[in-house]
């Protein structure tokens, strides 16, 4: 962009500079740094001499052999698959419900504004109050489920297993939900109205228009919404942290309380944190990869190898 001899392009630039230097200082520079830290024999605080191990790979085999951290990996996983299916479904739901035709929800905004609240409380909060709901002996659940006859006598709801994960599940599905619905508000909001218009003319049901249309033309963002899902599910710390430590049995250490566990707790073992990291980062870089090759667009690709097809065909012809 040029204007009288002036070079504006340049503050371009100067505006980027802030943004490249707290990647370099803050994200990039610890990425770095734990990769290194994962093949040496730093643990403890203080540490100034820094040693790589005989066998670099040490600490990875170690964590490898951990049954803790296998736990802590199945523990994610069950975590996340019990919070994203409701999640996504009821995601689904309510962009098929706010983007309609023909119902023409009223309030919409006022909607969107209370299911997205959740998103934007801390997870302190959230956990603390549920903390104090599954109180035991005396809780707002308890309670009611006593005086509702479903209980004869309070329950130590913090103690059983499954209830704690699947109150970390719900509360991951509370939070979250509300932004993987803006999200697929957005992509069906980009999609041609007149798809829409011509299927209401042929007599297309609101059913059949959201499973044949919409659906279909939002491969692309649910990938979004999968992807950006998995590695926030991936990376859960917070809630289970905050909520019981990991507890109960460990039934909901997750593998980044786990992570933190080895690094700020007992011997400081700095260098298995920092293989587990990296493990986990392996994990989600190839879950990654496989969601994008199961869920491409068979269809373009095959239009594309035709193509590619004909002008090497062309080619071949040409120089005939």
């Amino acid at each position: 962009m040029r204007k009288k001899g002036i070079n504006y392009a340049k503050y371009g630039y100067y505006f980027s500079i802030p943004f490249v230097l707290a990647y370099l200082i803050f994200s990039l520079y610890p990425i770095i740094y734990t990769t290194f830290i994962g093949f040496t024999d730093l643990r403890g605080l203080g540490r100034t001499d820094i040693k790589i191990l005989a066998d670099p790979f040490e600490n990875f085999k170690l964590i490898l052999s951990n049954d803790t951290f296998k736990k802590s990996v199945a523990n994610t996983f069950v975590i996340w698959i019990m919070n994203f299916i409701p999640q996504i479904l009821l995601a689904l739901l309510l962009t098929a419900w706010f983007t309609s035709r023909r119902f023409k929800v009223k309030g919409q905004g006022l909607f969107k504004v209370l299911i997205y609240m959740p998103n934007i409380i801390t997870a302190a909060t959230i956990a603390i109050l549920f903390n104090s709901m599954f109180a035991f002996p005396i809780g707002p659940i308890n309670d009611l489920l006593v005086k509702l006859g479903f209980l004869d006598e309070p329950k130590y709801f913090h103690m059983q297993v499954w209830t704690s994960k699947g109150v970390v599940a719900f509360i991951q599905f509370w939070m979250w939900y509300g932004n993987s619905m803006i999200v697929l508000i957005a992509g069906v909001l980009g999609i041609d109205p007149t798809l829409f218009e011509a299927a209401e003319v042929d007599g297309a049901t609101p059913t059949q228009i959201f499973f044949r249309i919409t659906l279909p033309r939002l491969k692309t963002i649910l990938l979004y919404v999968l992807i950006t899902s998995m590695v926030g599910g991936l990376q859960m710390y917070d809630i289970p942290k905050l909520y019981l430590w990991g507890g109960p049995d460990n039934s909901t250490l997750t593998a980044n309380l786990f992570i933190h566990n080895q690094a700020f707790s007992g011997s400081y073992l700095y260098n298995r944190a920092a293989a587990a990291s990296m493990l986990m980062f392996l994990i989600i870089v190839v879950l990654s990869i496989a969601m994008f090759y199961l869920m491409r667009d068979r269809g373009e690709q095959k239009l594309r190898r035709q193509e590619r097809a004909l002008k090497r065909a062309l080619k071949r012809e040409a120089s005939v």
